[in-house]
């Protein structure tokens, strides 16, 4: 199960609080031990902007899904 949380100041370091829906769903009890990837979680905003600079007709794509979806 993968899910978000937001780091928060807990003392001199930063801690996360694993959501009820997690901790259920895994049986999860305190004292357990589990594993933790850390990533940071990337916004909407930089995927798009990820594409920033794309050069892409509107018009072309429009005519293109128009000539498949007539296939169907």
């Amino acid at each position: 199960m993968e899910t978000i949380a937001k780091l928060k100041k807990w003392g001199n370091s930063l801690g996360i609080v694993i959501p009820i829906e997690a901790i259920k769903s895994k049986n999860l009890n305190e004292g357990d031990e589990v594993v933790v990837t850390v990533q940071k979680k990337n916004s909407i905003r930089s995927a798009f902007g990820s594409v920033k600079g794309w050069k892409i007709d509107s018009q072309k794509v429009k005519d293109d899904l128009r000539k498949e979806w007539s296939k169907w």
